[in-house]
Order: structure tokens, then C-alpha cells, then sequence
């Protein structure tokens, strides 16, 4: 099998898929068409419609773009089996029906943000930040009915250094997820459309991956971030609370109340924190805040964190510094 063989039909819409699809096109695969999500409509009134980063660089390349609202509408189905693809890859997209899936004769291949079985689900960066892991990756493997549980192709790790948040993440895996997708389809052209690949079972540590007993490797999920997710907890250990700030940031951003001392509530988004080594354990209760060599600190659970960068409701983000400039008494606040 020659690489002009191949077919693609290339599936995903934010920037993070833009790498691959540039990948491809830029080393000679035969991308055929591109599909993304409907342009979604911006602006105070929703009356301006904004395409898919996919899309724009689509266009750009003059490559076909089908922009499904039910990705089992018929009439797409068979505009998706016109193109006449062997080979569908699919990176930062919706989940697909097996009508779409199991079409290509050498099935759809997801290029996924984790080391599966880990992190399987929508936001698996954020969610290897929060939990203060030293070392993610990316996962190439076929569809199957389930989400990201289909037999795995080929891994690529990518460490976390323990400064990192996640734009830094997002950026190395982006990049990662590109290289490996060309990997990927090496892969496949050097096996005739049939690579080798791994059942996720298998391919944990050598051992069954579950979600509970004390020989098996414990399941840690990737579930989409809502607003609420992002709300900081105080009461826990001052490194969860700084995994957790670093693994929001920049977007969607965690987030706190800041109370008053007559009681008024803002919202107050927290960018970046620095671990302090013990410093202002003498702090007075989980939340409570203290100024210290023109430093803002915070208690959480066992110890404090300094605040380096955040931002008040209605206003700019800021250092800490500028915003002590700004407030006075701090002293007397809390955040909960």
C-alpha cells in the first residue's frame, strides 16, 4: 500500500485540530474533505455567524468543508459517502455515530489529548493538570461504540512540569498530537490499512484497568468543565487548590468569592498561584487572607498560597501586586 492510497476525510473544529490537519496537508496526504461544527453565531445579538478555526483553514486550502447540525442526518451521510474516503481521522470533534465511524474500510482513527485508558472524555488536559500529574501524552485509536475505549495504536508522553498550566499542555500536545498523527498513518500504510494495535484492557500497566480493587489501576476521567467545576475549594490541601487554579488557567479560569467585610460578594478569577513553603500558616481560618511583604496570601486546608495573578468581576486581569495597590484593607476579606 503507497500513501497516495490513502483517502482522508479529516474531522475537528478548535485550534487544537488545526495542527493536525495542517500536518496533513502539508506532508501530501490526499485530504478529501474536512468536517467541522456549523459556524456558531457571536455578538451581542448572536447575529454574526463565526466559523470553525477547521473551517477557516480548510477554506484557506481549498479543501470541502460539510458542516452537519445531526451528524445522522441522511442527507449528510451519504454526502460523507460520496467523498468516497478509506480513512477518517478525527481530533477535537464531536462524538460520532457508528452509520459515520465504521464507514471508512480502514475505520476512523481519534487522535485524543491522554494516555488512555486515562483521561478518557472531554477535557483530559485540564483534568491531568488538576490532578497534578508529572506526565500526560496522546493517544492515537479507532472508534468503537463506547467513547475513547477503542483499540489503541500508538502513544506519545509529554511531561508536566510542575509550573505548567494548561496553555502550556494544550501547546506541547497540540503539537504532539500532530507528530503522532503522522506517525499513525505511517503505520497504517506500512500494514495495508491494518496496523497492530492494543485493546485499552490491556495496556494499563499490565493490568485490567477498572474502577475499583486493590490490584487494579484506578480510572481517572476527563468529564466536561461547566462553570461550576471551576469554583476554587479552599478547604483543601494548598498543592490540590494550586494543581487545581493552574490546571483552569488561562481558560476557563478558576474562580472564588471575595466577601467584604459588610458582606458584599464579588467574583474574583484566579490565574496563577506560588506554592509559600509554610509561609503565613498563622493565618486565621480557611479563606482568610493576609498581606505580607507586599504579597497577598491565602489559607487553604493545611497551608497558604500566595495569589500572583487574578481578576476581579469587571475588570482586567492583573497582577496581585496592582491589585493590592488598588484595594484597601484587604486583611478584613475572605474568599469562600
Amino acid at each position: 500500500m503507497k500513501k497516495s492510497d490513502l483517502r482522508i476525510v479529516f474531522m475537528g473544529t478548535p485550534e487544537f485540530a488545526v495542527e493536525t490537519l495542517r500536518a496533513l496537508v502539508e506532508n501530501g496526504y490526499d485530504v478529501v474533505a474536512v468536517v467541522t461544527q456549523p459556524d456558531k453565531p457571536v455578538g451581542r445579538h448572536g447575529s454574526v455567524l463565526q466559523p470553525s478555526q477547521v473551517k477557516q483553514y480548510a477554506l484557506e486550502k481549498g479543501l470541502p468543508v460539510l458542516q452537519p447540525e445531526k451528524m445522522k442526518d441522511p442527507a449528510f451521510v451519504e454526502q460523507l459517502r460520496s467523498y468516497d474516503a478509506n480513512l477518517q481521522v478525527v481530533v477535537a470533534f464531536r462524538m460520532l455515530p457508528e452509520v459515520v465511524w465504521a464507514m471508512p474500510a480502514y475505520g476512523t482513527f481519534n487522535v485524543h489529548a491522554a494516555l488512555l485508558p486515562q483521561y478518557r472524555g472531554a477535557a483530559p488536559i485540564n483534568w491531568a493538570v488538576i490532578n497534578g500529574e508529572t506526565e500526560t501524552g496522546v493517544t492515537t485509536f479507532f472508534l468503537d461504540h463506547d467513547i475513547d475505549t477503542g483499540r489503541i495504536i500508538a502513544k506519545k508522553t509529554f511531561p508536566i512540569p510542575d509550573d505548567a498550566d494548561v496553555e502550556y499542555v494544550y501547546e506541547g500536545l497540540m503539537r504532539l498530537g500532530a507528530e503522532l498523527c503522522l506517525e499513525t498513518l505511517e503505520a497504517i500504510v506500512a500494514a495495508d490499512g491494518h496496523p497492530e494495535t492494543v485493546a485499552q484492557e490491556d495496556d494499563c500497566g499490565g493490568r485490567t484497568a477498572t474502577h475499583s480493587g486493590p490490584d487494579a489501576t484506578q480510572l481517572k476521567p476527563a468529564p466536561k468543565i461547566f462553570k461550576e467545576t471551576c469554583e476554587i475549594d479552599w478547604t483543601k490541601p494548598a498543592k490540590r487548590v494550586y494543581d487545581f487554579v493552574r490546571g483552569l488557567s488561562p481558560v476557563p479560569g478558576a474562580w472564588t468569592t471575595l466577601v467584604a467585610p459588610d458582606g458584599k460578594e464579588t467574583v474574583l478569577k484566579i490565574y496563577k498561584t506560588r506554592k509559600v513553603n509554610g509561609e503565613g500558616l498563622a493565618v486565621n481560618g480557611t479563606g482568610r487572607l493576609t498581606v505580607k511583604d507586599k504579597r497577598l496570601l491565602v489559607a487553604c486546608g493545611d497551608a497558604c498560597l500566595e495569589l500572583v495573578e487574578l481578576q476581579l468581576a469587571g475588570k482586567k486581569r492583573m497582577s496581585a501586586r496592582d491589585f493590592l495597590n488598588g484595594m484597601k484593607a484587604l486583611e478584613t476579606y475572605r474568599v469562600k
